[in-house]
Order: C-alpha cells, then structure tokens, then sequence
C-alpha cells in the first residue's frame, strides 16, 4: 500500500458516497454535496477535486447548494485534489476549521468477549452511547440524535458496543464500499477508557470486515490522538491528512 494520489481517491470516492447517503445530495466537481439539516455535522461537500481541474461553475453550483438551504459551506480539502480546489479556496476566503488524519490497515481483526454488534433496535441507545462518549456531561440536540438514524441507515452499515460488565460503553460503526471497509462514529466513554475498549471494537469491525471480501480499510481521526494510536495499534498507518474548509455568508 503506496500513500498516493490513486489511494486517496479510492478512500476519498467511499467517504463522497457515505456522504451523498446521509441526506439531500448531489454530485459535484468529483464528489457529493450534502444537507442533512442546518446544524449537522452530515452537512458538508466531500471528494471535491480527486478526479480533475474543479471548474468555477461547478463550483458555484456547490456553493448555492448550501446558501439556498440557509448553511454555509463546510467541505473537506484532500491534499491529493486537483490544484485548481486550492486556488479556488483561497480565492473565496475559506479558512481551515480542523484538520484530521486519514488512515488506512488491513483486514486484520479478531474477536474479543467485551464487543458485540448492536441489535437495529438499539439503534437509539448506540446513538446515545457515541454521543455521550464525544460529548459527556451535556444534553444532546435533535439534530445530534438524528445522527445515528442516518449513519446506521447506510447501506451495509453496523453498530458495534464495546461491554463494561453489562453495559454499553463504547461505540463504532462500519460500512463497506466495494472492497473498502469505512470505520467511524468511533467512541468510549469517559469512566470507560484505558480498558483497551476502542482497540476491541476496531478490530471487531475488521474481522466482520473480512467476511465482505474487503482488502482494506479507512478512519479519520485527530491528528495524535488516542483513536490514532489505537487504530496504529491495528496496523493503520496515515496515509494523509485532509483540511475541514468553512465559508460563511
């Protein structure tokens, strides 16, 4: 595996398609545009530029795409896009709202007693799960709420639980595209971490992974921070790092 412009358009072609399945989407400039609602973490472009020059027109229907819908413009920056993405960026004032590391590993899972998969009729409950792991101590918006009817309604989509006794504590959920494995919604509860929970779930997801037949596999996460070294743990490596770009009307 070669950190390179024909790997990142392969995981890039995956995220735009998890992407267009969350909400009201287009494709444009390469990838997808999509509104899952004012407010959502789901509203955002992606896989803008990975397959050619991004012309200004185009450009402009992506744009009001978003302004029509009352939200500004949130879209990921791959450094492997097109050059003509960049100019277009700082032509129109983007500014950099986080940066995240792409990862990539192989197939590589196994079982572990503490982590079963959720029950679709959980699905509440895994969302209230991830939740409270990225955002503990806080009343959660609808909007939050409505996350996890979205990515667990993707097609292939899995929840996974990591179990502290008889209780949920950690959370993940998988998806695959072609022979990609796409892993996110990664957490784990505050009381919970350092019981090697996350690295359970992980490579739980890899090994139902394998039963697709996938040869690889992708997560996000910030760049340093406990999830990266727990999917490095895995066998993940980074293969580049993309820029979260905002633009307000």
């Amino acid at each position: 595996m070669f950190s390179d412009a024909q790997l990142a358009r392969r995981i890039e072609a995956g995220e735009a398609l998890n992407a267009a399945g969350v909400g009201e989407s287009f494709a444009v400039c390469g990838g997808y545009a999509t509104f899952a609602g004012a407010g959502s973490p789901l509203t955002h472009a992606i896989g803008l530029g990975m397959n050619g020059p991004v012309p200004a027109a185009e450009f402009d229907r992506m744009e009001e795409f978003f302004r029509s819908r009352g939200v500004g413009v949130n879209l990921d920056y791959c450094p492997h896009a097109d050059f003509s993405m960049l100019e277009l960026l700082g032509e129109r004032g983007y500014r950099i709202v986080e940066c995240n590391n792409v990862l990539a590993g192989p197939i590589a899972g196994g079982f572990d007693a503490r982590v079963r998969r959720a029950d679709p009729s959980e699905a509440p409950l895994w969302t209230s799960t991830m939740l409270e792991g990225f955002f503990p101590s806080r009343p959660h918006s609808e909007i939050e709420l409505d996350l996890g009817r979205r990515l667990l309604g993707l097609e292939s989509a899995t929840a996974w639980f990591g179990i502290s006794g008889s209780e949920p504590v950690s959370a993940g959920a998988m998806n695959v595209r072609g022979k990609l494995a796409l892993l996110f919604a990664d957490s784990t509860l505050e009381k919970a971490r350092g019981q090697g929970l996350h690295l359970a779930v992980i490579r739980a997801r890899l090994k139902h992974a394998a039963s697709f037949g996938c040869d690889l596999a992708t997560a996000s996460t910030a760049p340093g921070s406990t999830s990266q070294r727990n999917y490095e743990r895995a066998g993940f490596r980074v293969v580049y790092t993309k820029l979260n770009m905002q633009r307000d009307w």
